[in-house]
């Protein structure tokens, strides 16, 4: 096997392990904190794709993690208050169903990619980043102005949503779940990277007139990528929202955004694992340096400067070697 393989073995043996031995010891706050790195490294994984496979630097993924949890809570939050979702033209009720809520983030965050990726792709460079950025804010200022969700207080959901067979108030059979939904997204992202369409949208990134002289259509490769990447990281929203049982604006703002790319560049960008990685240290860094400071992020900045400028490859990379990403 090679380094890389063997390295994200051990990440994804250690992710798993951490809870179990807090159940153990009877810790449920780290099980909650290594649920939070399950949540945000699928966020991660989902921007990877575009970032990472086809080169595309969105600061307005928030928008698509945002999406996904609103999309919980419209349809959770009916539930509680005993009232319909919709009662024209017929009645319509809400769910608490887990898979059902999922569908619906998944979908409401590839249709939001697929709106917002179909007028940003006709861009690049500086100005995608800006015209990503730009959607993002406008989302989010959207969010702060429905009422009817808490507008800029959020919406508190008062008892998380259901999974069939499993009781999902309990902190680790809700962190099974989330990890398991993160290995299935990395297996995707591996199978996606080295399929012919993970192919096309390599050459799509590194040379797009050479793509388009051998039949390969840039426009289309990179907007179905943009779209897998929005609808995994709509369903990292919804799991985060399940998970703090609570929604509001801040999960479409551009600092999520940035986040979610720090998440990717610590870790290592267009790494298979560098998402969970670079959720790891980013959970890790706020728990511990959180309560020694307030000002603990001075300190994350300082990581990620030292990673962007002395290891390229992120931690991966750096432990790894200069070995073929996404391996």
């Amino acid at each position: 096997m090679r380094r890389e393989a063997i390295l994200n073995a051990a990440i994804a043996i250690a992710l798993l392990a951490v809870p179990l031995a807090a159940q153990a010891m009877g810790e449920p706050f780290v099980i909650t904190l290594a649920t939070k790195v399950a949540i945000l490294a699928l966020a991660g994984v989902g921007l990877n794709i575009a970032l990472g496979l086809g080169g595309m630097v969105s600061l307005g993924h928030a928008a698509f993690f945002g999406i996904g949890g609103y999309a919980m809570a419209v349809l959770a939050a009916p539930v509680q208050a005993y009232e319909p979702l919709m009662t024209w033209p017929v009645e319509v009720a809400g769910t608490k169903s887990m898979p059902i809520i999922w569908l619906a983030a998944t979908l409401a965050g590839g249709l939001a990619a697929l709106a917002i990726g179909a007028l940003s792709l006709r861009t690049s460079g500086v100005y995608f980043i800006m015209i990503t950025l730009a959607f993002g804010q406008m989302l989010y200022y959207f969010a702060i102005s429905w009422p009817a969700y808490g507008g800029e207080d959020g919406l508190s959901i008062y008892v998380r949503n259901g999974f069939p067979g499993l009781n999902t108030l309990e902190p680790l059979q809700f962190f099974a779940l989330c990890y398991g939904v993160l290995m299935v997204a990395l297996l995707f992202s591996r199978v996606l990277a080295r399929s012919r369409f993970g192919l096309a949208l390599a050459g799509a990134r590194q040379n797009p007139l050479r793509s388009a002289a051998l039949g390969i259509r840039p426009y289309s490769v990179k907007l179905t990528a943009f779209v897998i990447s929005g609808a995994i990281t709509g369903l990292a929203g919804a799991l985060f929202a399940d998970l703090n049982r609570f929604v509001s604006p801040a999960m479409l703002s551009w600092q999520t955004s940035g986040e979610i790319m720090v998440f990717v560049i610590l870790g290592g960008v267009a790494r298979l694992f560098g998402p969970v990685a670079g959720a790891a240290l980013f959970i890790l860094l706020e728990h511990w340096l959180g309560g020694f400071s307030e000002y603990w992020k001075l300190f994350l900045g300082l990581a990620l400067l030292g990673i962007v400028l002395f290891a390229r490859g992120g931690l991966i990379g750096t432990i790894a070697g200069r070995e073929v990403a996404h391996d």
